[in-house]
């Protein structure tokens, strides 16, 4: 699948046992994207399980930990389709030591659901997903009230959740218009697919009716052509002895042949020539489409250049401010060095300070932390050893986000945001 209009790219999150697995099975299977045979095993692992119903997590759940654990936790990719629109889900682990699974699943969403259990309510770790899906610029979120069938009175307590949830959402950025709260059962399917008899003081959309309508947002503000080039074709045959090719996919914005572009960071300006795929030659080519384009000028041009629109090209950058989550187990120290990873171009990259730590608990930020552990999230200061061609994560998701790997094993130890990705949410002064 390629980005456009007709897909949308979202994800779930919430805490262990609010029913993520179960709701993603739900999706598949009424939306018809599961097999007859899938169906029947699932049916018959259920019945050895002792239950009634067919235990639709199974669908999801691949990993045999995870089945034996009852609880998700690698990131796993899910494909649907209404008639109305295509999507591709990331069914993200909700225990907290997979956090930073959550955070790779969710960088690229343009929607998360994000559940809770209607016997609880709004708990930490809600309130730690909430935080990381405003780090990360999601620009829609469905609050899906989870088990609504096993509460007394349904109506109080949606009311309640979402009005608490609500709270907390207009903290971290968010307009009410972003979010949208629905009761379900994932497990009966109420307010899935299917309007439930049970929540007859909700009048709003099911899930997938608001799934099938929910703008398809990518970045808060508009952006011009990325392009980061994976690899540089030249075949040099008979047929095409002059070819020279420049593959990759769009990162942001669009691109049509004639338009003017710069190269960076050696800033070389020039014009697109062609796009060409595997299926044909193109005229235009937008975000999450993988081309190969042809330009008017023979460059010197290498994996990890960018190709970008001409008239709002980013500044090459070897200083910067940058928001990070820290994946690795070791902490993250002042002086680290490090590998940084922003598209296909790597750089060594020295951590010259960790200034501030987020707390997303209490939605505060404190002041010169010595270090970050697992999963914390913090503003510090970077500097690489060559400049990177990108622009503030709060311009553009995908050109202002970066990694950092270690330099020994290759292990992807944190994820990165340029700038200062902290700035929208409304936080209390430092503590």
């Amino acid at each position: 699948m390629t980005a456009g209009p007709d897909l949308l790219r979202i994800a779930t999150a919430g805490s262990v046992d609010d029913g993520k697995s179960t709701l993603v099975g739900r999706l598949l299977f009424d939306t018809k994207s599961v097999l007859a045979d899938q169906i029947d095993a699932v049916t018959r692992a259920s019945v050895d399980k002792g239950l009634d119903t067919p235990d639709l997590s199974l669908l999801v759940d691949g990993l045999r930990a995870e089945r034996e654990q009852g609880i998700t936790i690698d990131v796993a990719y899910r494909y649907f389709a209404t008639p109305r629109r295509s999507f591709v889900l990331a069914d993200t682990p909700g225990h907290v030591q997979y956090t930073r699974n959550t955070v790779s699943g969710a960088s690229t969403a343009s929607l998360v659901i994000l559940l809770v259990d209607a016997r609880t309510g709004v708990v930490a770790q809600t309130r730690r997903h909430a935080a990381v899906m405003a780090l990360l610029g999601v620009p829609q979120l469905v609050l899906a009230v989870n088990k609504i069938d096993l509460v007394d009175d349904a109506e109080t307590v949606f009311a309640d959740i979402s009005a608490t949830f609500a709270d907390l959402t207009r903290t971290l950025g968010w307009s009410d218009e972003q979010v949208q709260a629905i009761p379900v059962s994932a497990l009966r399917g109420d307010n899935v697919a299917t309007r439930s008899e049970l929540t007859g003081f909700y009048d709003g959309p099911t899930l997938i009716e608001h799934l099938e309508t929910a703008p398809n947002v990518a970045d808060r503000a508009p952006v011009g052509f990325r392009f980061p080039v994976q690899y540089v074709i030249r075949p040099r045959t008979a047929e095409y002895p002059d070819y020279r090719g420049y593959a990759g996919q769009v990162a942001a914005g669009r691109v049509e042949v004639g338009d003017d572009v710069v190269v960076l960071p050696s800033g070389i300006r020039t014009t697109v020539a062609g796009i060409d795929t595997a299926d044909g030659s193109l005229e235009s080519a937008h975000t999450g489409r993988s081309v190969t384009v042809l330009l008017a000028d023979d460059i010197d041009i290498s994996r990890g250049d960018v190709i970008a629109a001409a008239h709002d090209a980013p500044e090459p950058i070897s200083s910067f401010t940058a928001t990070v989550c820290w994946l690795g187990d070791k902490p993250l120290l002042p002086g680290a060095r490090l590998l940084l990873k922003h598209g296909a171009f790597t750089t060594p990259a020295i951590v010259g300070g960790v200034d501030t730590l987020f707390d997303e608990q209490e939605l505060s930020l404190r002041d010169a932390p010595d270090r970050l552990e697992l999963n914390q999230i913090g503003r510090i200061s970077v500097q690489t050893a060559q400049p990177i061609s990108a622009d503030d994560y709060l311009v553009s998701r995908e050109s202002g986000s970066f990694l950092l790997i270690d330099p020994q094993g290759g292990n992807t130890l944190g994820a990165g945001l340029v700038g200062d990705a902290l700035a929208p949410l409304h936080l209390s002064e430092l503590v």
